[in-house]
């Protein structure tokens, strides 16, 4: 069956999906990274990087053209959940509106639609304000290393703009459930289990007792916690010098946020000589909807309108780096990806007709926004 999306967009993301980039593997994500910059270039922005050494994050602008002030940030990201190898037996195939691959839902074909916006709007030499374009390289896992470049960004951000999978429908995202993962590390004392017990501290059973201690610090409240690996010890006559324990933490209050991860800093052990280290491995804060981002949604769901798209939003469950710049009180928006499934799962596909809709809705944003924008920032 011929596919329903402009073939130098499936062209695109057909380039793309080949190249594996799975967060952490630096060697894949520099060979995609390479490719997405020439492609940004070809678009009209100029690019650079911000190196870290699991991969670097991708930074592009479009210059403004006739419009002042403060850009419009985009957010995306490179990264994906699949390793390298994947495609052989996850394949890429299109048949009629429906593509399939790696990655190219979460969030491959949001970047292709990025740059055919970017390319139409320089073709045509309409007015925009700056475009800043962040591509993140580790946002699967939480952002550890680009969380303070998004930051640094949306200060200075008269919008942001999330280019992550939208509702299912294409609806778009007005806030996102505080996201948070946590280690906990035990060192205990080893001895042999049945000739000298006392003398050793067991590792695993401080870590089963803290475990208990956050889950009732949980209970009652609108908290999510998903224990998600746990590991220690060694052998069954010898106490355990050591577990760990890896969480993953979800919320939708920060009141309740701010209490757990209180709780969680102070936790001390309950066992003589038993030493205990609790840390973030990553933080996205609650994102709670918002004046400032319901009057971006009304000025998206107007331009949309414009080139016959209707759009709505609501809150999500999800987390992605709109968290931080939703909570730091700039006009965000996310969703704005093209519609499709299957994130993180093996049937992962993306609509070829949607990614066209969305370069149209994104090329009408980037000169039909910034009136709104710059109300916006004039308000914050």
């Amino acid at each position: 069956m011929s596919p329903s999306g402009s073939s130098a967009a499936l062209d695109a993301l057909h380039r793309y999906t080949l190249h594996e980039s799975p967060t952490g593997d630096r060697r894949a994500l520099a060979a995609l990274a390479d490719v997405l910059d020439a492609d940004a270039v070809r678009a009209g922005f100029d690019t650079a990087r911000e190196p870290h050494p699991s991969g670097d994050h991708l930074v592009w602008t479009l210059p403004a053209r006739g419009v002042p002030g403060d850009p419009v940030l985009l957010l995306t990201h490179y990264d994906t959940v699949w390793p390298v190898g994947t495609l052989s037996g996850m394949p890429w195939s299109v048949e009629g509106d429906v593509v399939r691959g790696p990655g190219v839902y979460d969030t491959k074909a949001g970047i292709v639609a990025l740059l055919t916006a970017a390319a139409r709007v320089e073709r045509q030499g309409a007015p925009h304000p700056e475009i800043r374009v962040l591509v993140v390289a580790d946002e699967e896992i939480g952002s550890p290393t680009a969380t303070g470049l998004v930051k640094a960004e949306a200060a200075r951000a008269r919008a942001v703009l999330g280019l992550e999978p939208p509702h299912p429908g294409g609806d778009l995202k007005t806030g996102r459930r505080g996201s948070t993962r946590v280690r906990i590390e035990v060192t205990g004392v080893e001895a042999h289990a049945a000739l000298d017990p006392d003398a050793g501290v067991n590792a695993i059973d401080e870590l089963v007792d803290q475990l208990v201690r956050l889950r009732a610090l949980v209970r009652g409240r609108p908290v999510l916690l998903n224990t998600g690996t746990i590991a220690g010890g060694g052998r069954t006559n010898v106490v355990a010098g050591a577990a760990h324990v890896e969480l993953g933490l979800r919320f939708t209050d920060p009141a309740d946020e701010d209490a757990v991860l209180a709780g969680l800093r102070s936790l001390r052990p309950v066992r003589d000589r038993a030493r205990l280290d609790a840390r973030l491995l990553s933080h996205r804060p609650t994102w709670r909807p918002d004046e400032a981002g319901a009057h971006l949604l009304d000025r998206i769901v107007d331009v949309a309108a414009g080139v016959g798209q209707r759009l709505a939003g609501r809150p999500a469950d999800g987390a992605a780096d709109t968290n931080t710049t939703g909570a730091l009180g700039r006009p965000t928006v996310d969703g704005l990806a093209p519609p499709g499934g299957g994130a993180h799962a093996r049937q992962e596909w993306v609509s070829a007709a949607g990614i066209d809709a969305r370069g149209d809705l994104l090329a009408a944003l980037f000169t039909g926004l910034h009136t709104a924008a710059a109300s916006l920032e004039g308000g914050a």
